[in-house]
């Protein structure tokens, strides 16, 4: 399983989260945005080097590219289905 940010992905590209890298603040944050393990992701807009628009359990939702960086994620959906 090879895991990259989700910065690096391209628009209307989908993946599932894997792990999130940072403190506990930022960590319990974007899991109460619903990004957990396991939770299929799409990139809805993304330009470097503004912020990345991603939908993610039903919501669209905004994330500041370092924020971005911090959440990996793994290519391989059907996997996950």
């Amino acid at each position: 399983m090879s895991k990259m940010p989700l910065a690096m992905l391209s628009e209307n590209e989908e993946a599932i989260v894997v792990e999130i890298r940072g403190g506990r603040g930022l960590v319990r944050r974007l899991s109460e945005m619903g990004f957990t393990y396991g939770a299929k992701v799409r990139i809805l807009h993304s330009s470097s080097p503004g912020p990345v628009l991603v939908s993610i359990r039903g919501s669209r939702i905004a994330l500041g590219r370092g924020a971005a960086m911090k959440i990996l994620v793994n290519l391989e959906v059907e996997k996950w289905q």
